[in-house]
């Protein structure tokens, strides 16, 4: 099939130009026939399922197969998809920056992008029928098994103030004016996709500043303080969702979101809880973290700070918090992937257990970011949103379950 060419142009084109000409069928008629042509182009086009990154196992299904696909208002993941389309759209063809592997595997989206523009908002029948036309649904295993585990995060609301003063003497950072992120691909061809931060000393790349080193001071005239909170262990959690929303003292808010982070490795405190015997894995939860850092003052800071990763922030316009794809992330609808298995911008599919008890979670998300923890070909984190019951559900989640790769049909 010519890429250049989306699928069923030619057939709907020849429908609406000769169809009720040449055989007097009604309007109605002649467009469910073109989209059994359209069905069997698009058929043609396929065979084995697309190449994979190693790791990554694909086995194509029907959409009948999906559990639960006809139950959920796919409608309601479109405006998350547009967000995605509109970036991908608007980025170059042919693309020559770094990250252009990743570039030039969405261009394989452009098509079905292209087709979105043309499917009503809020429409579920309309919807239903653009991602079955578009999109051929592959179940992601990494070889052995097909369940992995997905988690969940939230927009954190947290008290600040633009200048310090009592009460608020947490600096929130934004990104270091010496902070230097190196492209190793650049330098040799079988580190491509890894990169390496840091700050210069002399004529030598040395390891960014520490999350103790920089509360000790490192930072100073290096970086400039955005907003000043209240709450130390607020900031902690902050960093490890990524985005935020700093309420004023005027009742007025300010939107941060990831600007860049130093470097080090990022240590679960929960795992290392777990490890010394003071909670048990089941026990771990965004509240009962929160609740340990509290009731153990005296310890709560040396915790964190075996988290030796730190987080900078920039303020953020517009709608929402931006995801590493660079949109705004849509509440329950876009979901944080490890880029290296799952292409960002890309429609999923999730079967999975629920924060609630008893129940699933199956529905269609959008890849639209990243995260330090979500690393693997079935690790997945979906965003909930901001307030109360946002932070308690993404506080519980700790599911297990399988996601499925809607992949551009010929593609």
């Amino acid at each position: 099939m010519d890429r250049r060419v989306k699928p069923g142009d030619d057939v709907m084109r020849w429908f609406r130009s000769n169809g009720n000409r040449s055989s007097g069928n009604p309007p109605a008629l002649v467009e469910r026939c073109a989209v059994l042509a359209i069905a069997a182009s698009l058929a043609a086009c396929e065979a084995a399922p697309p190449p994979a990154p190693a790791g990554l196992s694909l086995t194509p299904i029907e959409f009948s197969a999906l559990p639960g696909w006809r139950e959920d208002n796919v409608a309601l993941a479109l405006p998350a998809l547009r967000r995605s389309c509109a970036k991908l759209l608007a980025e170059p063809e042919e693309p020559t920056s770094d990250g252009a592997d990743q570039a030039k595997r969405r261009h394989g989206l452009r098509p079905a992008c292209a087709a979105l523009t043309a499917v009503p908002e809020g429409d579920e029948t309309s919807a239903r029928g653009y991602f079955e036309t578009w999109f051929r649904p592959y179940r992601a295993s990494d070889g052995s098994k097909s369940e992995g585990l997905f988690t969940g995060y939230y927009e954190p609301e947290l008290k600040g103030a633009r200048q310090a003063g009592p009460g608020y003497g947490v600096p929130l950072y934004g990104e270091p004016k010496d902070l230097v992120t190196v492209n190793l691909g650049a330098f040799d061809a079988s580190l491509k996709g890894k990169h390496v931060t840091g700050r210069v000393d002399g004529h030598a790349l040395v390891p960014y500043p520490s999350r103790v080193e920089i509360e000790a001071g490192a930072l100073a005239g290096k970086a400039k303080e955005l907003l000043w909170l209240a709450d130390p262990i607020e900031l902690f959690f902050l960093q490890i969702q990524g985005s935020g929303r700093v309420v004023l003292e005027d009742g007025s808010v300010v939107h941060v979101g990831y600007a860049a982070a130093n470097g080090r490795t990022y240590r679960s405190i929960g795992k290392l809880l777990v490890e010394r015997g003071a909670m048990t894995l089941p026990e771990v939860n965004l509240a009962s973290l929160k609740a340990w850092l509290r009731s153990h003052p005296g310890e709560a800071a040396a915790l964190m700070d075996e988290n030796a990763s730190y987080v900078f922030f920039r303020e953020l316009s517009g709608d929402g918090p931006i995801g590493g794809e660079g949109v705004a992330l849509t509440p329950g609808r876009s979901l944080a992937v490890d880029p290296k298995y799952v292409l960002l911008g890309l429609p999923l599919w999730l079967d999975i257990e629920s924060p609630s008890a008893g129940g699933r979670i199956r529905r269609l998300v959008v890849a639209q970011d990243v995260g330090g923890a979500i690393k693997g070909p079935l690790r997945g984190d979906l965003f909930w949103g901001h307030g109360a019951e946002a932070e308690d559900m993404a506080g519980r989640m700790r599911s297990s379950g399988s996601t499925y790769l809607l992949l551009p049909r010929g593609g």
